[in-house]
């Protein structure tokens, strides 16, 4: 799916709560929303669908990581098997050689009586010693020719089966496309029963949640001291700095828009360093770091499952690619609840002189949170 539908959901999101904001200001009542549903409850209704498509999301983009190396590999023994094909019929041909010549050479006189009866025993013990060298020149053919044979044999059985994973990996890549699609879709239908007071309301319950999970966050004295970034850590961070404002779109990896694994992974790519695509792999692959720790470039993880992700910036604050919707921000640490941190190059040392990237025009704004504000940040 391409990212229209994203995009449409998202703008009925930012559009509709613009709309609440300017109709319903003031103190806005928690009125019962669809099937007598309080507004808190919407909220927490509508994240855990955010929360749900992004979680479907990195489920995507991880199988569709698998696919390409699975193509890849697919592509790597058809490649070895054209050329073992090539190899054997060259095999076949110089076996076919070497049976003429013997057949055209054939001789019901052992070696043994040639030599008696030759008028020179010294060209005969020569042409003898040709003829040990073409036999075994022979044999040596007809090894490689089996050789080449079993490798042939075996390589088509292996490009079969990759060939074979590799459809598998498409038809569940459909489906968790389909999945993703899917709940976007239940994101649009509760966004279309709300009224502008509630989404109105909606906006301010989850701005004052983000809030107020930032300062029991900042309180809890997890986040750390100022700590320059390491050089590579420099460079990813203003990588992410710059896509500030673009969109969000599920499975992208830039340039024009971003998820949020795919921002963290293109910009550790740009300062030099591959790191897993997915959330999950970043959280299960990277060393992790104490909060207490944290420098900037490292990446914050998020929820139980790790299906979230931001890039440190300093300060108690990130750059992320929220949701569905939203754009490329800066937002505080804690919008989300933390799982951990994780830093991709630990061994490296901060560096000297480090300045923080100047942030673009309104790189806060739009809203923080992405899918659930149910879990106490960890400390």
């Amino acid at each position: 799916m391409s990212g229209r539908l994203v995009r449409r959901a998202g703008t009925a999101v930012v559009v509709a709560l613009v709309a609440g904001a300017l109709l319903a200001p003031g103190s806005a009542v928690a009125a019962p929303g669809p099937e007598g549903r309080s507004v808190p409850k919407l909220l927490t209704d509508l994240q855990k669908l955010f929360r749900q498509t992004e979680e479907a999301t990195e489920r995507y983009n991880g199988t569709e990581e698998k696919l390409k190396q699975q193509r890849d590999q697919t592509n790597r023994l058809n490649a070895r098997l054209a050329k073992a094909r090539a190899a054997l019929h060259d095999s076949r041909g110089a076996a076919g050689r070497l049976a003429r010549q013997q057949y055209q050479g054939s001789s019901d006189f052992s070696p043994y009586v040639r030599l008696l009866l030759a008028r020179d025993p010294q060209q005969a013990l020569d042409q003898t010693h040709v003829l040990q060298r073409v036999s075994l020149e022979r044999v040596e053919t007809v090894d490689r020719l089996a050789d080449g044979a079993r490798q042939a044999d075996d390589l088509a059985a292996s490009a079969r089966k990759a060939l074979d994973d590799q459809l598998v990996l498409a038809e569940r890549q459909k489906k968790e496309r389909d999945d993703v699609q899917n709940k976007l879709k239940d994101v649009e239908k509760l966004l279309a029963s709300l009224t502008a007071g509630q989404l109105a309301e909606l906006a301010r319950l989850e701005a004052d949640g983000a809030a107020d999970a930032q300062r029991k966050f900042v309180a809890s004295g997890a986040l750390s001291s100022a700590r320059p970034p390491s050089e590579a850590g420099n460079r990813a961070l203003r990588f992410a700095v710059e896509q500030i404002g673009k969109p969000y779109e599920w499975g992208a990896e830039g340039p024009g828009s971003y998820d949020c694994s795919g921002l963290t992974s293109q910009a550790w790519a740009h300062a030099g360093r591959e790191i897993p695509r997915t959330s999950q792999e970043q959280w299960e692959s990277l060393e992790r770091v104490p909060l207490g720790e944290l420098r900037p470039g490292d990446l914050v993880l998020y929820f139980p499952g790790a299906t979230h992700v931001g890039i440190y910036l300093g300060d108690g604050m990130v750059v992320q690619a929220p949701r569905p919707g939203a754009v490329v921000k800066v937002s505080p640490v804690a919008a989300n609840p933390v799982l951990g941190a994780v830093r991709p190059d630990p061994s490296a040392e901060g560096m000297s002189g480090y300045r923080p990237p100047v942030l673009p025009d309104g790189a806060r704004e739009g809203s923080d949170t992405g899918y659930g504000l149910d879990a106490a940040p960890s400390s």
